[in-house]
């Protein structure tokens, strides 16, 4: 068997042994069609074939989960999210996520999260974290948190960071959503895996992801073939490219 088609076996019996991961993937690409979002997705080579891997990304919309989900499927790869237990917790959200497998983080018990996150990347799976912990309100990206390093230094795996800019035009925090928008652009970036050396501190490594993150988004957003329709359609662009999203440090606020 050629090595391509060894690996998309691999990947077909793995996707078998999924209940409910498929299905979700198959309905959120009709509807995404249905919309005729333009999907766009760059550096899927990076995403390691087997293995491990903490896939950290920004966070401006609540859509982010299911585009950085698809930003790995050419990799042959399903993404395991950790999220807020309360999504869990909800009844129709909640067995779509223990369905999928994904990792509940419980801010009363962190540690215990963190176990289960560190053992599903020894095991093997890739486990996509937003470092920011919340949406960023001014499209850039915030402060992080160091667990995403902390994660691909305990589970000895790599650290890639990506970007995703054009789901907040759809739903984000502080507007109201509009998921029958059409021919939306979304353009997903994904980059290098960044080293994990000994020595050198998880804030000095979170610092490196922030600004890997930067550029992604950056180029992803200079890249963007949309532009506001008139004034009052500039609130999805970030000050500094000429919009009215709020400056990082009032956001921040």
């Amino acid at each position: 068997m050629h090595p391509s088609q060894e690996k998309f076996s691999e990947f077909g019996y793995r996707l078998a042994m999924e209940l409910v991961y498929p299905p979700v993937v198959a309905l959120c690409k009709t509807m995404f069609r249905a919309l005729d979002l333009k999907i766009q997705v760059d550096g899927a080579e990076h995403i390691p074939p087997s293995g491990g891997a903490v896939l950290a990304s920004n966070h401006s919309s609540y859509l982010d989960f299911i585009f950085c989900g698809l930003g790995a499927l050419p990799a042959k790869r399903l993404v395991r999210f950790m999220a807020k237990k309360s999504v869990f917790d909800h009844k129709v959200s909640g067995p779509l996520m223990r369905g999928m497998r994904h990792i509940p983080v419980d801010r009363d018990a962190g540690a215990a999260s963190f176990r289960q996150a560190t053992q599903a990347l020894k095991d093997g799976e890739i486990v996509g974290v937003f470092p920011e912990a919340t949406i960023s309100e001014s499209f850039t990206v915030k402060e992080l948190k160091s667990g995403a390093v902390r994660l691909a230094r305990s589970a000895k795996v790599p650290l890639i960071p990506m970007a995703v800019w054009g789901p907040h035009r759809l739903w984000t925090k502080g507007r109201e959503k509009d998921l029958t928008k059409r021919h939306v652009p979304v353009l997903i970036k994904i980059g290098q895996a960044i080293e994990i050396p000994k020595g050198v501190s998880p804030d000095a490594l979170t610092a490196t992801l922030k600004e890997r993150l930067s550029d992604l988004l950056d180029a992803a957003q200079r890249a963007y073939p949309d532009k506001p329709s008139g004034p009052d359609d500039r609130w999805w662009l970030p000050a500094h490219l000429g919009g009215t999203a709020p400056l990082p440090q009032t956001a921040a606020v």
